[in-house]
């Protein structure tokens, strides 16, 4: 009946109606928005610290053909759903409606009960060490009773009285298999720990110390690890009569205020003010940031009068605006107004990972058409244009961007139709809109190395440790940042491996071919599979060191891969250097590939899509100091991979120390025969292991 009722988060059960509260609430539950938008930080569970903006679930109506009977899932509708463990921090509502979601999810049944649920009981890493030590402590015992029996043999022969007798013999025991064998263990792991925390490298999971000193194997993320977080805007490259004109620098200037192809860089975002500051994806404040454009929002009263209708502003500044605009062609003329240059943005289709794009519908003000624009992943924005306006050379031209390790954007815009009203575009389906569009151009950001990250793994290859990048960006572009920071040298050469499923009755396959050939023509050289094992395995010496072998793949093939060539897994894991868009499961699924072919797995990731993977790896370390980094057995305090050597060193350090302790300290006691000497020399022994130690921690080759 309309009516509201506090209680506590604990009584909340699916189907409840709750209203989220103006100054923002942690979520006590997983919700899906059903009135009003909320601006959202979700870093508790993904690891990312930009804000995110939520929609109400979308009234599914009978204009919008095959959504009447869609059902509403959290994964499909991520975008409406407001997840446990996470903070609104700002909410916006419309004609005096309150802002409500339907309670869907509770305990440990949320995103962030799993989270929680995993952490509590961690699927159990087996390490080979601590199976042996039963194994030896199974030998001590033999050991023990033929001790036992010798003590009682000789101590009758010597007419020793009984009960000496039976003290000395069970003393041997004691002695041979001591009970304090496991604290002395310990003593290596708590130093290692201590120097970790010197260093800024925390741990949650000691016993993940020693299995570090096995790793041969290291996977690291590349956004925000091996390359600085945020990307740079170096330049734009602009479409005209279908063909690229020469790559433009400056975005900002008088030439380019009132073109499309600005409009749309104005436009196609999901930027919004908190408490006055522009936030939203650092990809998307980048790019306004490059035109110098101002944003203005509906401020909570206004919103609060009217309707939804009510939209977001952007405009140049004035200093940007000629006085008079000569008509030089006839997209400039459609901009021309004699006052104000604003735009309006009417609808949102905020970015999906699925669709690889975003897209907006504005106005500008005063004229009577509106504008849809649309940016995204090249290929996909290109395959939604008219063909004829998209340049001939367009795959020539941004292979030749990836593959010097750049990031591409494509934008496209279109005029709609005079009859689409302000309250038709509102429930109108993104089908509608994204199609048919004018290809615009490209925008080309720049995502910098580390400074640190050459040196790192350089090191790790000395140490004959094996490096893998794990990513969710373009394949290129992943294989461009794997050569420029060493993961792959120059001599090398990379095959990428290219499956495709199962279709119109036709099995599945692989396509094997060069990265290089790639950029050089538009049908890459395919490589016979037959080839490809010979040339690992039974190329002359001389040759393996002049030139080694790289696969490559994206998280498509490698999913077809797993499910349908699963004799091709071993032999990938051996040669696999570049893993490409993949998903934060195939993430996890590589990690368990990995492992089945008998390598000691490290993972360093920024916590941001990487935590079943950090969780699965021998030794997980997280880089941000976000809550998801505690599925992560180790964080580092220092944002870059320097962390990952000093890990080693200090896990090889402990092991040393537990190798050296399981092995002597037992043999040491039982061949002494006065059991306070053999506690003195046991101690002594202790500490001489920490020296060993300490000198171990300084080499890691």
């Amino acid at each position: 009946n309309s009516e509201i009722e506090e209680i506590f988060s604990t009584d909340l059960v699916p189907g409840d109606v709750m209203v989220i509260p103006l100054n923002g609430i942690i979520m006590p539950c997983d919700a899906v928005l059903i009135n009003g938008t909320c601006i959202v930080n979700e870093s508790m569970l993904t690891g990312e610290s930009v804000p995110v903006t939520k929609t109400n679930l979308p009234n599914p109506s009978v204009d919008v053909k095959g959504k009447g009977d869609e059902l509403y899932n959290p994964e499909t509708h991520k975008r409406h759903t407001l997840f446990c463990g996470t903070t609104v921090i700002q909410t916006r509502f419309y004609t005096g409606e309150l802002v409500k979601a339907i309670v869907v999810r509770t305990g440990f049944s949320t995103s962030k009960g799993q989270l929680v649920r995993s952490i509590l009981y961690p699927k159990p890493t087996d390490f080979k060490l601590y199976r042996d030590a039963y194994l030896f402590l199974l030998c001590l015992v033999a050991v023990a009773g033929i001790g036992f029996i010798y003590t009682i043999v000789n101590s009758i022969l010597n007419e020793v009285e009984v009960g000496i007798i039976i003290i000395e013999s069970l003393d041997i025991i004691t002695i041979t298999v001591p009970p304090a064998l496991p604290a002395a263990m310990t003593a290596g792991i708590v130093y290692a720990q201590r120097r970790l925390k010197k260093i800024g490298i925390f741990c949650i999971s000691p016993q993940r110390i020693n299995i570090c000193g096995q790793l041969n194997l290291v996977c690291f993320d590349k956004t925000g690890t091996l390359t600085e977080d945020g990307l740079d805007l170096w330049g734009i490259q602009r479409v005209e009569n279908t063909r690229f004109l020469l790559p433009e620098e400056n975005v900002c200037n008088e030439m380019l205020v009132k073109s499309q192809f600005v409009a749309c860089m104005a436009t196609c975002h999901s930027l919004t003010k908190i408490e006055g500051v522009l936030s939203g994806d650092p990809l998307d404040l980048k790019m306004f940031e490059a035109i110098g454009w101002i944003l203005e929002e509906a401020t909570e009263e206004e919103t609060a009068l009217h309707n939804r209708i009510m939209p977001t502003v952007v405009r140049p500044p004035k200093q940007l605006l000629p006085e008079s605009t000569p008509a030089g062609n006839q997209e400039m003329e459609l901009f021309e107004l004699p006052a104000i240059y604003e735009i309006g943005i009417v609808r949102q289709f905020p970015f999906s990972s699925a669709l690889q794009r975003m897209s907006v519908v504005a106005r500008v003000l005063g004229d009577k058409k509106m504008d849809a624009y649309m940016k995204g992943a090249p290929e996909v924005i290109a395959s939604l244009c008219k063909p004829e306006t998209v340049p001939v050379d367009f795959q020539k031209v941004l292979e030749d961007f990836t593959k010097q390790g750049f990031r591409v954007i494509a934008l496209a815009h279109r005029k709609l139709e005079s009859k689409l009203t302000w309250h038709k575009v509102q429930n109108i389906s993104r089908d509608a809109i994204e199609n048919n569009m004018d290809f615009m151009g490209l925008i080309i950001m720049q995502n910098k190395l580390k400074q640190e990250t050459p040196a790192v793994l350089e090191d790790l290859h000395k140490a004959n440790i094996r490096t893998v990048m794990v990513t969710g960006d373009n394949m290129l572009t992943a294989v461009s940042v794997a050569r420029d920071c060493g993961m792959i040298l120059p001599q090398d050469k990379v095959i990428i491996a290219e499956a495709l499923p199962p279709k119109d009755g036709k099995v599945a396959k692989i396509n094997w071919h060069y990265a290089d050939s790639l950029t050089h023509c538009s049908h890459p050289s395919a490589i016979d599979s037959e080839d490809i094992p010979v040339k690992l395995v039974h190329d002359s010496l001389e040759d393996l060191q002049m030139t080694r072998y790289h696969f490559a793949m994206n998280g498509k093939s490698f999913s077809v891969i797993l499910e349908h060539f699963q004799d091709l897994v071993p032999k990938l894991m051996l040669h696999g250097t570049v893993f490409a868009r993949m998903a934060p499961d195939q993430k996890t699924q590589l990690i368990e590939a990995l492992q089945n072919v008998d390598y000691f797995v490290g993972m360093c990731g920024d916590g941001a899509n990487d935590c079943g993977a950090l969780k699965r790896a021998h030794g997980g370390i997280s880089l941000s100091e976000l809550e998801a980094s505690v599925a992560s057995p180790f964080t580092s305090k220092t944002p870059s991979i320097s962390c990952v050597p000093n890990l080693i060193r200090e896990g090889r350090a402990a092991l040393i120390t537990s190798f050296c302790e399981l092995a002597l300290f037992s043999v040491v006691t039982y061949s002494l025969d006065h059991f306070i000497i053999s506690i003195l020399i046991s101690n002594m022994l202790v500490l001489f292991f920490s020296a060993v130690q300490n000198c171990a921690f300084y080499s890691l080759v």
